[in-house]
């Protein structure tokens, strides 16, 4: 592979961790992603979507070479772009614009050849089904079960859940940014994940108290135009249902991301709302 694209073979290097694909550095300019087995379509799909990011303006690394033949490697893989980065410490601040770009692309039919799905009728979901299941089975009780069921009635009506879906990311946390030695942001990484949702849905893989910093540039620079309290009711919704619905997953330990223990995003929700965030956020419990 590194001679296929001028790269001496000792300038590969094997880059720890990566749940769906392998990494390697080929050289300074190139990076190669070599798809583990069952993440082929989400390495596809990746084709489509990182032309249309980069066409709206935002910065990822250029897709080079995709190949599913298997002839050079016995898996398909894809040669990006190399930009070089780390891991940010604290949220850049241009992510917001980054995500006000992506949503410019609403779900239509001259997008259609992206490779995506919808999640569903509305991609919502139904937490009213999943408290109700969480009482059945015994992890909550008939008093906090309607207690939960109030608060997702509640928050559905400052939600309009009509508003056309946009292209997200859908896995918008830490380890998918990449950083200057300043802090600016250099690349979003790895669309695996990206579908046709609401655009509410792009934040729940980021922590409440960062969301609530983030928002309000976001929404200066959003098309087209939504309430600060419409957009943050959304995004209360997705935390507290993927919360909910995690109660009942075995633990998962040995994981860097902050949502994979079963309980740290439901006591993530808890510490948000015991700091006395600022409206519009107050006013949703």
């Amino acid at each position: 592979m590194a001679r296929r694209h001028g790269v001496d073979p000792a300038e590969v290097k094997e880059v720890a961790g990566g749940v769906a694909n392998r990494g390697f550095v080929l050289g300074e300019n190139l990076f190669l992603r070599v798809c583990r087995p069952g993440f082929e379509p989400d390495l596809l799909k990746e084709t489509h979507v990182v032309p249309a990011a980069r066409a709206a303006g935002v910065l990822t690394p250029a897709m080079v070479e995709y190949d599913a033949t298997h002839h050079l490697i016995d898996a398909p893989y894809a040669v990006m772009e190399r930009i070089h980065g780390t891991e940010p410490t604290t949220l850049p601040a241009a992510l917001a614009e980054q995500l006000a770009h992506l949503h410019q692309l609403h779900r239509a039919p001259h997008l259609g050849g992206l490779g995506l799905v919808g999640l569903g009728e509305e991609g919502w979901g139904d937490p009213w089904r999943t408290v109700e299941e969480l009482g059945e089975r015994g992890y909550v009780d008939v008093g906090t079960a309607g207690w939960l069921s109030g608060w997702f009635t509640r928050l559905a009506e400052r939600i309009d859940r009509s508003r056309p879906k946009v292209l997200i990311h859908g896995d918008v946390a830490a380890h998918n940014l990449l950083a200057g030695p300043d802090g600016d942001l250099r690349a979003l990484i790895d669309w695996g994940d990206a579908a046709w949702a609401p655009r509410a849905m792009e934040f729940a893989k980021l922590p409440l108290a960062q969301v609530a910093v983030l928002l309000p540039d976001y929404l200066r620079r959003a098309q087209p135009p939504e309430s600060e309290e419409e957009l943050a009711a959304g995004v209360v919704w997705f935390h507290l249902s993927w919360a909910i619905a995690k109660l009942s997953a075995a633990p998962w330990p040995g994981q860097r991301h902050w949502t994979a223990p079963t309980a740290s995003r439901l006591l993530s929700i808890l510490h948000f709302f015991t700091t006395t965030p600022p409206a519009p956020w107050s006013g949703l419990t």
